[in-house]
C-alpha cells in the first residue's frame, strides 16, 4: 500500500523521485469534487491510467470514506493521495517543477484530440456543477475541452477524467514509438 501523502512536502518528494527516474509525472487534481461516488470512480480511473498522485483541496470536497473506498474497489490502497490547504499554491509549486497544469473546460482553447499533451502534466478536473473555481482556472497553463458529439452538454467528472488520462497515455505511447 502506498503511503497516503500528508502534505505538499511528500508530494514534492514523489515528484523528485519520478524526475530522478527520468519518468514524466502524471497527476490528477480534483477541484472540489463533492460526490463520494465520483471521487471513488476518479481514483479507480487514476490507478488504471498510472497516475502518480491525486491531489484535492482539504476543504469543500469529499475525502476517503468507506463509500469512496467501496466505489474505488481497492484503488484507495494503490494510489498516492494528498489533500492540500491551498490548491493555487500547490499548482504554482508544480509549475516550478516544470509540470504543466492543464484544466478541462467546456470553453477550452483546444479540444482534447488536437492538444499535444505535455510529458509532465497535472490534469485539473472541476466539480460536478460549477467546474473549476476561478482561481484554480487562472493557474492553469492551458484549458482543454472534451469534444461532444451527441446531445448532452457535459460528462460526469469520472468519465471526463478517464478520457483525458487515456488520451495522455495514448499520446505517450505514440511518442515512445517514434
Amino acid at each position: 500500500r502506498p503511503a497516503t501523502l500528508q502534505d505538499e512536502t511528500d508530494l514534492q518528494q514523489l515528484i523528485s523521485h519520478k524526475q530522478q527516474q527520468q519518468r514524466p509525472v502524471l497527476l490528477l487534481i480534483l477541484d472540489q469534487i463533492t460526490d463520494p461516488n465520483n471521487l471513488g470512480a476518479c481514483l479507480r480511473t487514476a490507478v488504471a491510467m498510472g497516475v502518480d498522485a491525486v491531489i484535492i483541496p482539504k476543504h469543500h470536497t469529499s475525502t476517503i470514506t468507506p463509500a469512496v473506498a467501496k466505489v474505488a474497489v481497492g484503488a484507495t490502497e494503490l494510489i498516492a493521495f494528498v489533500q492540500v490547504t491551498n490548491l493555487a499554491r500547490t499548482m504554482r509549486q508544480l509549475k516550478d517543477e516544470n509540470i504543466w497544469i492543464v484544466g478541462t473546460a467546456m470553453d477550452g482553447d483546444a479540444d482534447l484530440y488536437h492538444y499535444d499533451v505535455p510529458q509532465a502534466v497535472a490534469w485539473v478536473m472541476g466539480n460536478e456543477g460549477d467546474g473549476m473555481r476561478r482561481l484554480t482556472r487562472e493557474h492553469c497553463d492551458a484549458l482543454v475541452s472534451i469534444p461532444m458529439f451527441g446531445t448532452v452538454e457535459s460528462l460526469n467528472v469520472s468519465v471526463s477524467s478517464g478520457m483525458v488520462l487515456s488520451e495522455t497515455r495514448r499520446q505517450r505511447v505514440l511518442k515512445q514509438e517514434k
